[in-house]
């Protein structure tokens, strides 16, 4: 194996395990990473979202109780079934407009200057929820996931689809969309972990399909790395995150985005970063 292409896959796993769940969008990070790696090309975007799936493992492994409590209780216990639905509803919307358009998407908007654009939008956004939260003096309507009814998720759902944008993030949208929908900060980041699962193992396995043609044996080992140390980083920052929302807002994410988007408009427009598409 290329040790050089070996290293690439190792710090683009990190990238996705470090960025999935926080609301900062992986997909517009590993888009940027890979720019200045000069780390490209449809086998590269095919990359980006298998790799996903070592993210997802760090969650199934975090929840592994309840994950085991719900498929047990899947013919008998009434709050299983609810849970396992409301996540079925809300992974809805996002499939079926990613089965229509994610080739559009991918053609026109898989680029740092769209990217950057994502960034800075989404981070204004989070800004003004925030400031609405600190205003409101009403409580949260919904504390834990399990409070949730299927209009609840279906409405999340909607929130994530706009995460098929890249550089919305997908755990934004649906953090801050629960936050908006009356959702406890708590329970709208815990329903986005568990909404991840459908959402990212469906996203890989479509992607693999779709790209078979493109992929062959020898690139498994490039795609492990990338997948293993996507696990590692992720399987940190959500032990992390966890403990930042007990007493912190994303106020600070927010202006990650924004900064960080400006920057990127900034590099591109003076040329002083050539970012390849």
């Amino acid at each position: 194996m290329d040790i050089l292409l070996a290293l690439k896959a190792l710090i683009m796993g990190i990238v996705e395990g470090l960025t999935e769940f926080l609301p900062i969008s992986s997909t517009g990070h590993l888009i940027l990473a890979g720019s200045l790696l000069n780390f490209t090309g449809e086998k590269v975007k095919t990359f980006e979202i298998v790799i996903q799936s070592g993210a997802i493992f760090a969650i199934i492994w975090e929840y592994r109780a309840r994950m085991m409590q719900v498929c047990t209780g899947l013919f008998s216990d009434r709050t299983a079934q609810k849970f396992a639905i409301n996540l079925v509803i809300a992974f809805i919307p996002a499939a079926v407009l990613g089965l229509l358009f994610s080739s559009a998407i991918k053609a026109k908007l898989f680029a740092p200057v769209p990217v950057a654009l994502a960034f800075i939008v989404g981070g204004l956004v989070i800004l003004w929820v925030e400031r609405r939260n600190k205003a409101s003096t009403v409580p949260p309507r919904i504390d834990s996931v399990d409070d949730m009814t299927a209009l609840d998720a279906l409405k999340v759902g909607l929130a994530q689809a706009f995460a098929l944008i890249p550089g919305t993030s997908r755990s934004g949208a649906t953090i801050i969309g629960g936050m908006m929908l009356g959702l406890s900060r708590k329970a709208a980041t815990e329903f986005s972990f568990f909404l991840a699962i459908p959402t990212l193992i469906g996203a890989t396995v479509y992607s693999l399909y779709k790209a078979r043609a493109l992929l062959s044996v020898s690139d498994l080992p490039l795609f492990g790395i990338g997948t293993l140390a996507a696990f590692g980083s992720a399987f940190l920052c959500v032990r992390w995150l966890l403990r930042y929302i007990s007493s912190h807002d994303f106020t600070v994410f927010a202006w990650y985005r924004i900064v960080f988007g400006f920057v990127i408009l900034a590099t591109a427009y003076s040329g002083l970063v050539v970012w390849a598409d």
